[in-house]
């Protein structure tokens, strides 16, 4: 196996710094001419400034403005962070030990970085609160889902643990609030097919073979509403709450399905009421089974004028 090449530059907020590979041929006279290019969201004028101040660099350190452009090399460089508002909410720390790590997520908080969300993640925040620079999460839940969440804290045991959820061989059970419907009838099983569009924020069902499967099942309900149990046997973008949809109980607090909403990131309000409850699988190094329970409660059931209050502002902390 070909061995990672170890960046120049060391991590920041616990990020690696970006790697381009400068083509093997083209054009630029320097480097900086490929990276205006290369990277047209970038103002010129800042990728001037990176170079004076020694910020992007290769193998043999920082580059000159006028670095020649060298076919086949590579450079590196941190990328300017979006500004982000403090998602307010604190991470449960579920299990840890040298492997592993396993948190209770809370609803709004991405996984990992990707877009606008970067700082305020699961991961860059564990890597700086815990000191775990090399942390790596075994599988990612949507931000606005809470629950338990797999991390790999030892480096050499990454594949294994990742390839139990790449095969599905981790057992997970969540937990949804939403509308009851006594003409329903439960459990049962739920098929489709689901289609994700990239750049498209909603997914949707199609004719066709099925991709997605989900088990559902009613756990109680009371003044109309619902607690169910969901055991997805796949795991497509948005398949629980597609298929609560199509059952015709969508979840309390979906701003996606049935009706795309336009909420904004930082409001905090009615999150959506899908906890990701337990995980079970045995472990690929020791053999043992294990299981992994959720502390989190889902407030629309525990509270539910709490949950529905809208008087509060948008980014308030909120439980």
């Amino acid at each position: 196996m070909r061995r990672r090449q170890q960046p120049p530059l060391p991590k920041r907020h616990g990020l690696d710094p970006a790697r381009l590979r400068l083509p093997e041929d083209g054009h630029w006279a320097t480097v900086r001419e490929h990276l205006v290019e290369r990277l047209p969201r970038v103002d010129p004028a800042r990728i001037d400034e990176m170079l004076r101040a020694g910020e992007i660099v290769d193998l043999d350190g920082p580059l000159a403005p006028d670095a020649p452009f060298v076919p086949g090399g590579a450079v590196w460089f941190h990328r300017d962070l979006p500004v982000e508002r403090e998602v307010p909410f604190e991470i449960g720390i579920v299990h840890r030990d040298d492997d592993i790590l396993v948190i209770d997520k809370p609803h709004f908080l991405a996984t990992i970085p990707r877009g606008q969300h970067i700082l305020q993640t699961a991961l860059v925040r564990l890597r700086r609160e815990l000191d775990l620079p090399d942390l790596i999460p075994a599988h990612r839940l949507d931000r606005v889902t809470a629950g338990l969440v797999l991390f790999v804290v030892n480096p050499a045991a990454r594949g294994a643990y990742q390839t139990m959820f790449h095969r599905r061989t981790v057992r997970k059970e969540y937990e949804a609030v939403a509308p009851y419907d006594p003409a329903l009838e439960l459990p049962r099983v739920v098929r489709s097919r689901i289609v994700k569009e990239k750049q498209v924020l909603a997914a949707y069902e199609v004719d066709g073979e099925p991709n997605a499967e989900t088990e559902v099942e009613l756990i109680e309900h009371r003044d109309g509403l619902g607690r169910y149990r969901l055991r997805p046997h796949t795991g497509r973008t948005h398949q629980l709450r597609l298929h609560m949809n199509s059952l015709g109980v969508p979840i309390l607090g979906d701003d996606f399905y049935p009706v795309l909403t336009d909420k904004s990131v930082d409001d905090y309000r009615r999150p959506l009421q899908l906890l990701a409850a337990s995980l079970e699988f045995t472990d690929p190094l020791s053999g043992e089974p294990r299981r992994f329970e959720t502390r989190r409660e889902l407030q629309a059931w525990t509270d539910h004028a709490g949950w529905s209050d809208t008087s509060q502002p948008a980014g308030s902390d909120r439980s």
